[in-house]
């Protein structure tokens, strides 16, 4: 039997444990069996500080010489960029002073003489006169290394050079150019159509071509020299038959003028 009148020996009633001798108080008691944490749940993890989150790297620094590139290239870029819009400016003010135009061409005469067709071969003088005219009221107008052809449709038949030549502002100047071909191979289906338009209408539509190098001036500023082209489209000459001569039937006629 146990004895009632036998100390208890444990906690006191309060519940709390006996103060520490050393005055110091004593640790709470360990929580029941099969309970790791103190809470229902785990701690969030949060709570845990962790060296390798990626979102706390620290970002490397620029080293010196990766700066001073970097500062380099964009001040390249900033005067690339500041250079092109003073040059476009300068360019568009010198324009609307000078409001540059290109020349005019105008064929006034067209002939041919001794034209003779005959198995795919083609014989034939060629006499042009044109008109060139400079509508610019600033500007002077260097012709150099002019060239002109005749073709039909897109086959060559005969090409010659123009004396190079200069014009004054608002100035007018008219050129000549002679040009022959003597048993020149055409293809079987230009020299048939040829044939078949001389035909119909007792006349032949050849096309001239002119190519020069110009420089345009006004005072002491030089543009840079530029090849002009010159076309000429369907200038038809009479035609009857062969060794004849015909000339430009319609009058004069436009050229069609651009670089």
């Amino acid at each position: 039997m146990i004895d009632p009148n036998r100390p208890v020996t444990g906690y006191p009633a309060t519940g709390q444990p006996p103060p520490n001798p050393n005055g110091y108080p004593q640790p709470p008691p360990p929580p029941p069996s099969g309970t790791a944490y103190p809470y229902v749940a785990a701690p969030p993890a949060y709570y845990h500080h962790n060296d390798h989150h990626p979102y706390y790297q620290q970002q490397h620094p620029y080293t010196a010489v990766e700066y001073q590139r970097t500062t380099f290239l964009r001040r390249i870029i900033a005067i690339a960029i500041a250079a092109i819009i003073i040059t476009g400016t300068f360019i568009f003010i010198l324009w609307l002073i000078l409001r540059p135009k290109l020349p005019e061409f105008r064929i006034d005469s067209f002939s041919v003489s001794k034209l003779n067709l005959n198995n795919s071969l083609i014989t034939a003088n060629w006499d042009i006169r044109f008109t060139v005219r400079n509508p610019n009221k600033k500007m002077t107008i260097y012709y150099d290394d002019v060239a002109a052809g005749v073709f039909y449709d897109y086959v060559s038949l005969a090409d010659t050079t123009i004396a190079p030549f200069y014009q004054d502002k608002k100035a007018e100047t008219i050129e000549k150019a002679s040009l022959a071909t003597a048993g020149a191979y055409v293809d079987n289906r230009a020299f048939d159509q040829m044939n078949k338009e001389r035909v119909r209408r007792g006349a032949i539509g050849f096309n001239v071509r002119m190519v020069a190098r110009v420089r345009f001036k006004a005072g002491g500023w030089r543009a840079r020299r530029r090849f002009l082209r010159v076309y000429c489209k369907d200038l038809a000459v009479g035609a009857g038959s062969n060794n004849s001569t015909g000339n430009l039937t319609g009058g004069s006629r436009q050229c069609r003028v651009g670089f």
